[in-house]
């Protein structure tokens, strides 16, 4: 997409107007509608089942459980950032945002996507501590250990995106600008601008590669050793048993790295400009709405606490 040209100023005073999906007729708006919403159902059900499940079990008050809360109430507020705007657009045609509502977005999405990154390096370290230093897990990985990581994860994750969005909140647009996506993400809004787009589109790879690669780097690196130890045990069933206790956080982290290839691979290859924002829509929604699934029916005692408190039969969640 071409940067836009206009006589746009830098007070704040432009209004963003979301394309949303621009070869998607209107005809089409209502089913995309119902969608997008039970998706958005689906996710704040399953992650706010799984906090309830954890924090009203005590047999789940352990440092694993403890990050895998941190991660479902980061999916709630990393889908509310966005989807509650795409349905407005969809259902009442609500393409408007304001210049300081469009950067608080663009601020929040940035500052989840980077969390959930770091809560995944720091769940990967806890899944290190417990297999390969097991003797030492309870002592290291103390309730103020795991607050410490966790707090950490966020408060880094709030503080990286600053930069960018400081940069864009610079850039000139015009008094009604034209951003083709369904949410005010980074580069659709760089490309909205009147400016120079290459110091923000450094900035956004730059970031890009802070969030993706190092946090995946430090996930195989806790892994690589996992695997080492685990092979290490002489008991098939002790194998399988480690091998059980990383599987949903596997499961999650592949599923969290495929959406970014996903919306790496539709911005970067030559595809319709409608492929590019799909894109990016698949990896707000994948990862938060699979999420819960994985830790519900791959994990006995997640499984088991969420049949206590909402009174299903175990046979129904043994068979989904």
């Amino acid at each position: 997409m071409e940067a836009a040209t206009c006589n746009g100023s830098m007070d704040g005073s432009a209004i963003f107007y979301l394309v949303g999906i621009p070869s998607l007729p209107e005809s089409f708006f209502l089913p995309v509608f119902f969608i997008f919403l039970l998706f958005y159902l689906l996710i704040l059900t399953g992650n706010a089942l799984i906090l309830v499940a954890v924090v009203a079990e005590p047999s789940l008050h352990k440092p694993m459980y403890f990050f895998l809360i941190n991660l479902s109430a980061l999916d709630i507020l990393f889908t509310t950032t966005t989807v509650p705007k795409m349905l407005s657009l969809f259902l009442l045609g609500d393409h408007f945002l304001s210049f300081s509502s469009c950067l608080l977005q663009m601020y929040l999405f940035q500052s989840f996507t980077c969390t959930e990154a770091f809560i995944l390096v720091v769940m990967a370290y806890d899944r290190y501590m417990a297999i390969c230093r097991p003797l030492h897990y309870p002592v290291l990985m103390t309730p103020q250990t795991n607050a410490t990581l966790a707090t950490s994860a966020w408060l880094t994750a709030l503080l990286l995106p600053i930069p960018a969005v400081v940069q864009t909140s610079q850039m000139v647009f015009g008094p009604v600008a034209q951003v083709y996506h369904c949410f005010c993400d980074h580069l659709a809004l760089v490309q909205a601008s009147c400016s120079d787009t290459t110091p923000q589109t450094l900035m956004g790879f730059s970031i890009a590669m802070v969030v993706s690669f190092l946090p995946l780097l430090l996930v195989l690196l806790s892994y690589a050793h996992i695997l080492a130890s685990v092979l290490r045990i002489n008991s098939r069933e002790g194998r399988s048993k480690a091998f059980s206790t990383c599987s949903s956080h596997l499961l999650v982290v592949a599923t969290y790295y495929s959406s970014i290839a996903i919306a790496y691979v539709a911005y970067r290859a030559d595809l319709p400009l409608d492929f590019h924002i799909m894109g990016n829509v698949v990896y707000s929604i994948l990862t938060p709405i699979l999420n819960p699934l994985i830790y519900t029916l791959r994990n006995k005692d997640v499984k088991a606490a969420i049949t206590k408190i909402t009174g299903l039969k175990a046979q129904v969640l043994t068979y989904i």
